[in-house]
């Protein structure tokens, strides 16, 4: 299963906020992550809650560090959270962020 990120690449999620249910979580929308796994496929939950076909889509989990989705996070500087994203929420990015997250 071959698909445009591997774990390791740094991604961001896309800071949209379509109307709607939507899986992916408010508070990771327009944040850099990095691609800790590909999950695989399956049928998108974003569609199909709606009646439409939800066609497969591929899955991947992205690590970001907590102090970068919450500006009064208080822990350890390397704790992080990892959270399970579908593809057409992400993009490439070409340089890291300030933490860079690996």
């Amino acid at each position: 299963m071959t698909g445009p990120f591997a774990p390791g690449d740094v991604v961001r999620v896309a800071g949209v906020h379509p109307p709607g249910h939507r899986r992916t979580p408010f508070y990771i929308r327009g944040k850099q992550g990095v691609i800790e796994r590909v999950c695989g496929e399956f049928a998108n939950p974003e569609e199909l809650g709606y009646g439409f076909d939800g066609l497969k889509k591929r899955l991947y989990r992205v690590r970001f560090h907590q102090k970068d989705l919450w500006a009064d996070y208080d822990g350890d500087a390397g704790d992080t959270v990892d959270v399970d994203v579908y593809e057409h929420w992400l993009s490439r990015c070409t340089t890291t962020g300030p933490t860079g997250v690996k």
